[in-house]
């Protein structure tokens, strides 16, 4: 028996609550869902596996229904229209803001016709695993009582609710019914604690309209009015919608293991929160005039980084936990074939010594914004660089996370120099105190190192780390940071490094992997975030025509409701790895924001 063909990244929205967020494919299946935070275990896990490894499914009967849908103004409220030679009809799904609850909202409308529909609810908690015990029961109302069904293994309880609901079959809950036009059903999924009361029912309509008007009224705050301003604001409302809202912790994807490369095993967990790309998010944030979310995720970083700075890792929990541990899921075949299934990442252990350097940028714009420093926000800010200074001359695994050796990354020590420059700025600018003497002398050192052994005269280009020739797609960000002048003579000759060496199908590679700097076997796809990292080096380089060209190309790539997965296969014309991802997303506004200021000028 062939297997079955998964369903293409590019297919999936995503639905949010600020807490976590479902992937809802094309035909209508939540086909992930990890409840109640991005980082809790999943209860839907068949983008890794089978149905059998739970999800809820709403969709046409007919294979060949004809589906078109778009998110609802700036917002996550999916509106999906299904079409059949029969009728048509319309499903909204929305996970509803702003009440602190865990919730699924899913109705369906009949606009035309009838149209014979499908419902299953399959749970499986521990991502896929655990099968939980599932009853029926009725729940008294006011004027009457309804059926519910409850779902329930260890701490972790569901509760559908619904006018119509599945039937037990084979481990599955599973119904066919038809809609008619005038006709609509509401269904609702919750989570809570198994040994808490089951929450009570919510007002659907009212929660739809509730959470459309929240996102509209967040997305109205952007002061953003150049180029690609639809794709700049669903940037930006993917960005906050990977925000924990109550912690303030950003995670990079809302997926773990969608691959690198199908088939292969470059897989690896996104749901936590990287320094550097949390960071990188608030520089988004903050180029389009959004201050709060910087003081939320600096209140963030306080709680989740004090202590000894010997100690800051590079990522941590939602909620600023420390403990990552990486282990295999055995029972999940993976995406695609895609094995092994990792939830954990042990890169936490890692030394990434640019981390802190992205920290100090961000809060640099930040300041320069107008957010005022409390006196734990600098001094754990002097600490990390006070301690910087006894260390930065170690070697580390730099930007991309090398499982192979130690080595010293030009991108790193340039973030280094920025770590440095942006606490001098601090002590010179906006009057905080700090040995700012030796902070510039050190300052000075590593940017004379950094020229002198990470830059290549024959070749004209910077360079990977200071023991090769390669050139690596982080080296486009040092204009960016200030390092270097757009149009230094340095940085075009790296410029024209990168698109001799790391283009592919006219989209940017990290770096070769043939050169084996990563220790891992396979290979894998641009990188989206390096392409757009390519459209502000041009944009600063003075090369609008180019920039523009591919900041084109790169948003057409966008799925139907605007998402971007990590890489992209330009072979295959699909989307790979984790969606959606946040550095795809937070390159995409700082390239607009690089061309906006390039045309103004």
């Amino acid at each position: 028996m062939s297997k079955p063909v998964p369903t293409p990244i590019e297919d999936y929205a995503v639905l949010g609550d600020l807490g976590t967020a479902a992937l809802v494919s094309r035909r209508g299946s939540i086909d992930w869902l990890c409840l109640p935070r991005f980082d809790s275990r999943a209860c839907f896990a068949a983008l890794l596996g089978t149905p059998d490894n739970g999800r809820w499914l709403l969709a046409p009967v007919d294979p060949d229904a004809t589906t078109t849908r778009r998110y609802v103004g700036d917002s996550f409220v999916l509106e999906t229209i299904h079409e059949t030679a029969t009728g048509r009809v319309r499903v909204t799904d929305v996970m509803p803001l702003g009440d602190g609850r865990s919730d699924v909202l899913r109705r369906v409308e009949g606009l035309e016709g009838t149209v014979r529909m499908v419902h299953e609810w399959t749970v499986r908690f521990n991502y896929g695993r655990t099968r939980p015990w599932v009853m029926r029961h009725t729940e008294d109302r006011e004027d009457h009582t309804d059926e519910i069904i409850t779902a329930i293994a260890g701490p972790d309880m569901l509760v559908l609710r619904g006018a119509r609901l599945p039937h037990a079959q084979d481990g599955h809950h599973v119904d066919e019914f038809d809609v008619t036009a005038g006709q609509t059903y509401t269904f609702s999924t919750t989570w809570f604690r198994s040994h808490e009361e089951i929450p009570p029912p919510l007002r659907v309509r009212a929660r739809i309209e509730e959470t459309i008007a929240l996102s509209e009224e967040y997305a109205r705050h952007s002061d953003y009015e150049g180029p690609y301003a639809d794709h700049v604001t669903r940037s930006l409302l993917v960005l906050r919608a990977l925000t924990h809202a109550t912690t303030g912790g950003i995670v990079a994807a809302a997926t773990t293991s969608l691959p690198e490369e199908f088939g292969g095993e470059r897989n690896w967990d996104y749901r936590f929160c990287w320094l550097r790309d949390a960071a990188l998010t608030l520089e988004a944030f903050l180029g389009c005039g959004y201050i709060e979310e910087t003081a939320l995720w600096r209140d963030w970083l306080l709680r989740a980084v004090a202590g000894d700075p010997e100690d800051m890792q590079i990522m941590y929990r939602v909620d600023g936990g420390r403990d990552l541990p990486e282990r295999i899921l055995e029972h999940l075949p993976g995406y695609a074939g895609s094995w092994p299934v990792r939830v954990g990442n042990a890169a936490v252990d890692q030394r990434q010594t640019d981390v802190l350097g992205e920290v100090m940028i961000s809060l640099d714009h930040a300041r320069a914004r107008g957010l005022e420093e409390n006196d734990d926000s600098w001094h754990l800010q002097r600490a990390l660089v006070n301690h910087l200074a006894e260390h930065w001359q170690e070697a580390d695994n730099g930007l991309w996370e090398i499982r192979g050796p130690l080595r010293h990354f030009t991108h790193s020590r340039v973030m280094v120099w920025a770590a440095f420059d942006r606490a001098i700025r601090a002590v010179e600018q906006h009057g905080l105190d700090g040995p700012v003497d030796q902070w510039r002398e050190l300052r000075d050192r590593v940017r004379e190192e950094v020229l002198s052994k990470g830059f290549d005269t024959e070749t004209n280009t910077f360079v990977q780390h200071y023991d090769t020739t390669e050139v690596d797609a982080s080296l486009l960000t040092l204009s960016a940071v200030g390092f270097v002048a757009g149009d230094d003579p340095r940085m075009l000759g790296t410029i024209e490094a990168v698109e001799r060496d790391l283009l592919r199908h006219g989209l940017v590679m990290r770096y070769r992997t043939e050169a084996g700097v990563d220790g891992l076997p396979g290979d894998e796809h641009p990188f989206l975030a390096c392409s757009f990292w390519l459209v502000t080096a041009y944009a600063k380089a003075g090369m609008v025509e180019k920039a523009t060209e591919l900041m084109d190309r790169l948003v057409a790539l966008t799925n139907d409701v605007g998402l971007l997965s990590e890489e992209y296969d330009p072979v295959a014309q699909r989307m790979v790895g984790n969606f959606p991802q946040a550095f795809s997303h937070l390159t995409l506004v700082g390239a607009a924001l690089a061309l906006a200021r390039a045309t103004a000028t």
